[in-house]
């Protein structure tokens, strides 16, 4: 293989680590002995070999191939050949030049042309999708090219070209006779009655429409590498796998990937709790037994002799801030803990803004993965005077009126960021809680550096919990499994 080739996939193994894809170096040598095999005139052969190298999990498909399009590019340059015409000036002709490509896009769909609806990308991008100021000459957006098209309105075009195509076939129902043996009960093509035919043609052009934007978004992104670097691009321009999306910045798409991901993640995680257990009852060495055994072994302790601890399982207590700030990272640990609730005797959950309100029987009382919108978003009774997060006052609350639910045999785990807007942290409150139960964990969904920045009282409350940075799946995952308490 060529040097720059060699380069590229140096280049692409190091653009994978820095999504939280593991690629070791003896894959990125599997990687270019597959493209040594697999040569380089078919590109999606070459992606396929490239993928059967360096990835271990299905959950990283994606991000692999957003990087695979900026590193090994299906074009170079604008792919014009002098068919592509200049960015429209004015907002009119930007109007009436997305028209006519709208136009166009409801003809390749209808007649299901992938060439053409390759080719219609690269226009769309190139002619809506530059930007115009001096700090982003050269580059694209795919945002603003899609915002300016807006191809789901093509799919009225799209179905109207099938249905006269359908009608002027022969055979067709152009002549009233419903095409179907004089019966009158068929379709008249696919766009025809609004029946069934009609239906499936719509999501068959809905899926289409989306394809499309996936290609829109590919051919920005291979535009962009070109002026800004494909590194740069790798970086701020692919998004990272759901499980390494932090909570705090995750959009409805990518918090509907995560709720997506919480039945296969609860079902390993409860298959690791139950060996934890499993592996925890076999107790400590016992010695009087230990050395007693070894008599028969010359005094070498061979086979060491233990104390099996009596099996059982833990309360758990989660106090959960569900302010605007940090709800979506604490709605997302409760659907995980209850999807648990089986591996602890007793689950309390405790929802809080200013003020505490036990959710325990609305929330595992709902069938797993049900919708529990109501449960969270009811803030009245988690609030008082203001909506803003008091940590003192909740842990305050917590002593007066629901220390009865900790006990020693308690796992308490708090989520929230810790901030508390510049109110009494009541650190001794949080002491006493931390004195009755077994252990106190602390999830923030904050990165480490910022505790302590601002309203933040983190480093203050480290000083009596075991706080933990918990900003994405992967790090809720690691906790779960390895420290939470069983």
């Amino acid at each position: 293989m060529s040097v720059a080739l060699d380069a590229r996939l140096v280049g692409f193994a190091r653009a994978l680590r820095g999504h939280g894809v593991v690629v070791g170096t003896s894959d990125v040598v599997d990687a270019g002995a597959a493209a040594h095999v697999l040569g380089l005139e078919d590109r999606e052969r070459l992606r396929e070999g490239l993928a059967s190298a360096l990835l271990r999990r299905a959950g990283q498909r994606q991000v692999f191939d957003d990087l695979y399009d900026v590193w090994f590019p299906s074009a170079v340059g604008d792919r014009s050949h002098g068919t592509f015409e200049a960015p429209p000036a004015t907002l009119p002709d930007r109007r009436s030049r997305a028209e006519e490509l709208r136009q166009q896009l409801a003809r390749a769909l209808a007649d299901a042309d992938e060439r053409a609806l390759d080719e219609l990308a690269a226009r769309v991008v190139a002619e809506l999708g530059a930007l115009a100021n001096a700090a982003t000459t050269g580059s694209f957006s795919a945002q603003q090219a899609l915002d300016t098209l807006a191809p789901q309105t093509a799919i009225a075009g799209a179905l109207a070209r099938m249905q006269d195509a359908a009608e002027n076939a022969p055979g067709g129902s152009g002549d009233g006779s419903g095409g179907s043996g004089g019966t009158g009960a068929g379709v008249s093509g696919p766009a025809g009655g609004g029946g069934f035919a009609s239906r499936f043609s719509r999501d068959e052009l809905r899926s289409g429409v989306a394809a499309f934007r996936r290609r829109v978004e590919v051919e920005t992104r291979r535009r962009n590498a070109e002026a800004r670097g494909a590194e740069r691009i790798s970086r701020y321009a692919v998004r990272p796998p759901a499980d390494q999306t932090p909570f705090l910045l995750a959009g409805p798409h990518e918090l509907d990937e995560l709720r997506s991901a919480v039945g296969p993640l609860s079902r390993k995680l409860a298959t690791r709790l139950a060996a934890r257990r499993r592996r925890a009852s076999r107790g400590s060495i016992d010695v009087r037994r230990t050395l007693r055994r070894s008599l028969s072994t010359g005094g070498i302790p061979i086979r060491p002799a233990l104390q099996h601890a009596k099996p059982h399982r833990p309360d758990l207590v989660i106090l959960c801030d569900l302010s605007t700030s940090v709800s979506g990272f604490s709605r997302f640990t409760i659907l995980l803990v209850q999807a648990l609730a089986a591996q602890f005797r007793r689950v309390r959950i405790l929802g809080f803004v200013n003020r505490v309100d036990d959710l325990t029987e609305q929330v595992l009382g709902a069938p797993p993965g049900s919708d529990l919108s109501s449960a969270f978003d009811d803030l009245s009774r988690m609030t008082r005077w203001h909506r803003n997060s008091d940590y003192g006052a909740v842990f305050a609350d917590v002593v007066e009126h629901h220390l009865d639910a900790i006990g020693h045999r308690t796992a308490v785990l708090i989520l929230g960021d810790a901030r508390s807007n510049h109110t009494e942290p009541q650190v001794d409150m949080l002491r006493e809680i931390t004195g009755r139960a077994r252990h106190v964990s602390w999830l923030n969904p904050e990165p480490a550096r910022m505790w302590g920045s601002g309203d933040s009282v983190a480093l203050l409350y480290s000083e009596v919990v075991d706080m933990h940075e918990c900003r994405n799946l992967a790090q809720l995952r690691d906790f779960v499994s390895r420290l939470l308490p069983v």
